[in-house]
């Protein structure tokens, strides 16, 4: 049995085409391994706060020191890092945000990326501890971004996932689904062929 952990960013409820990638996946995965647990967590009903002074002196304060909002601030990033740990599998749902990924994704990764806990500094420069694991990152794209210097989605989440030892990654993307014409509908059935694979 394994535990997937499914991160929802998009700011849209209804109408989200990586929420429509979403369901696909969880039906198909769950259809192919019924035995395992899905934990699905939505960073746009339940957003992460950026990260300020109280997570950063809940990380690095001895325990005594710190202050109730620090604390808390600190509970707050070790639920979520424990729910990437447990993981086996990670599903990224991203659209993307002026050329990026949601603000709502990156204060999540800003709680989980954690010196000691997920990656940490040797003598040769610093090291994941995520190993084993596999990922799937499931993206809306407004224009048709795949290899165009205009991409810092990709990219970015490859190499923040490959620093965590992350480096079975799967990227799926919808492209083109705000250009009109047909375009949407070839985008969203492109990737939905690719999902398919997936499970």
């Amino acid at each position: 049995m394994s535990n997937v952990l499914i991160i929802e960013s998009s700011a849209r409820q209804q109408d989200s085409i990586s929420r429509q990638l979403t369901q696909q996946f969880i039906s198909q995965w769950q259809a192919a391994h019924p035995a395992d647990q899905i934990t699905v967590r939505d960073l746009a009903v339940n957003p992460v706060p950026h990260l300020d002074a109280n997570l950063l002196g809940g990380w690095m304060k001895p325990a005594e020191q710190r202050s109730s909002d620090e604390q808390a601030s600190l509970a707050r990033s070790n639920e979520l890092t424990d729910e990437l740990l447990a993981a086996d599998v990670l599903v990224m749902a991203a659209p993307m945000y002026n050329f990026a990924i949601p603000s709502t994704l990156k204060a999540w990764l800003d709680h989980v990326l954690r010196a000691g806990v997920t990656f940490k500094y040797t003598a040769t420069g610093p090291q994941g501890l995520l190993t084993g694991k596999r990922a799937f990152v499931l993206t809306a794209r407004g224009g048709i971004h795949t290899g165009a210097s205009s991409d810092h989605q990709e990219p970015y989440l490859r190499q923040v996932m490959g620093f965590v030892g992350i480096h079975d990654v799967t990227f799926i993307h919808a492209e083109g689904v705000n250009l009109g014409g047909d375009f949407q509908e070839k985008g969203l059935n492109h990737a939905k062929a690719l999902l398919a694979q997936v499970a």
